[in-house]
């Protein structure tokens, strides 16, 4: 708060920008935290929204149901390949998170099993903010560093790449496969942990091995949900089947907060029970908010009805011809990659705040961090809308590697 720049004042939103009360209009590489799968103001999610504030934009979901919930829990109980059946609504991605954790542990504690209480999580992951997300985060991450020795703490593993790493994982599986309640892992980007990217393969490793040793699988895909990463959920490309999965950010398409962890039958029959403990007791006070519901349900109708999936393939083609020239630039270690998420990792992000100015000034809304300079736009970006994206880095990397 005391060094940071002054935030620029975004007056409205239309399409893929973000225009500034100045009048300055910015393109938005990075989707409002990778949020805004149709562009802003998509015409079908604010009809549907603004019929929903008419109709009810809010009850509480105790006692109460309704339509939106409903139709949305259906659709996506549908959407998803293999078993995920069972919807539990929350209100932000953290918090789906930390119904996850809850109910993977309370899953064996039901059966009788009070041992297993840790989970096994992995280098450069991260799942929120919130302190049992935080525990299975990173635990060197920058922002979570700082409570180390009041965070519970997990078993962080390496992501099995290779023979070394594959080891490691495999041992500290086996190790601590009776204190574990379930593996928590980003298919195939670990988004905010540096943009990360990992094989279809390594997934399924991981997936694998969690049924070989009795382990629940939660498959945190609240950063590369509904086509981020080419598919409209990343792990049906590894062919896996998760116990649990997190879902958030672009569920609403951006307009509002909502998120969802989604479980197996097998993992909700363990909380049905004539014995009121064995309920998963946890209400957030707007889960399933009906407005939020209508907006995701208008969400998925434009995943149908308009080409999203293939959009993200002509993304990803775009990024990959435009990028890869910029690993010749002075600083930069590697250009990854995967749908529509492209990254170029750097040695040392110094100068961050002058950067990310000049983006501002040529019209780009960039937000790097780490070591890592990378976009995430809006399904919708259009060819010449990515290129001005593509060309700002292209531009500003040089200007960026010569300054101290």
């Amino acid at each position: 708060m005391q060094t940071a720049p002054a935030p620029l004042h975004a007056a409205r939103t239309a399409g893929n920008r973000i225009i500034l009360d100045d009048g300055r209009e910015l393109i938005d590489a990075v989707s409002s935290w990778w949020t805004a799968a149709h562009g802003y103001n998509h015409p079908h999610i604010v009809m549907t929204m603004e019929k929903q504030l008419h109709d009810m934009p809010h009850v509480m979901f105790g006692g109460l149901i309704h339509k939106p919930a409903e139709q949305l829990a259906a659709r996506l109980a549908t959407l998803l390949p293999g078993p995920l059946n069972r919807v539990f609504f929350a209100d932000s991605g953290s918090v789906s998170v930390e119904v996850a954790l809850k109910m993977a542990v309370q899953f064996w504690i039901n059966q009788g099993d009070r041992k297993r209480n840790q989970f096994l999580s992995f280098h450069d992951g991260y799942h929120g903010d919130t302190l049992a997300a935080m525990s299975v985060t990173d635990p060197d991450e920058g922002m979570h560093a700082l409570f180390r020795g009041y965070l519970p703490e997990q078993i962080i593993a390496p992501l099995p790449r290779d023979n070394a790493t594959g080891a490691e994982f495999g041992l500290l599986l086996e190790t601590h496969k009776e204190e574990i309640a379930a593996i928590i892992i980003e298919p195939l980007v670990q988004c905010a942990g540096g943009m990360k990217m990992h094989d279809p393969e390594v997934l399924k490793t991981v997936a694998d091995a969690a049924r070989d040793a009795g382990v629940l699988l939660i498959c945190d895909e609240i950063a590369v949900n509904f086509g981020r990463t080419g598919t409209l959920f990343a792990y049906t490309q590894a062919d896996v089947a998760p116990d649990i999965i997190c879902l958030g950010k672009a569920l609403t398409g951006g307009a509002i907060n909502l998120a969802a962890t989604v479980s197996t039958s097998d993992v909700f029959g363990a909380f049905l029970s004539d014995d009121p403990d064995a309920a998963l007791m946890h209400g957030p006070t707007y889960m399933a908010n009906p407005l939020a519901c209508a907006a995701a349900n208008a969400s998925i109708d434009l995943f149908e009805t308009e080409p999203r999936l293939q959009q993200a393939s002509a993304i990803e083609k775009q990024l990959e011809r435009e990028l890869t020239p910029l690993a010749h630039v002075p600083g930069v270690v590697e250009i990854r990659v995967k749908g529509a998420v492209g990254a170029v990792e750097v040695f040392d992000l110094h100068n961050l705040d002058w950067l990310k100015a000049q983006f501002v000034d040529a019209g780009v809304w960039l937000r790097p961090f780490g070591n890592v300079i990378y976009t995430m736009p809006p399904l919708t970006v259009t060819p010449s809308e990515l290129t001005s994206i593509t060309s700002a880095m292209a531009e500003i990397l040089p200007r960026w590697a010569e300054r101290k």
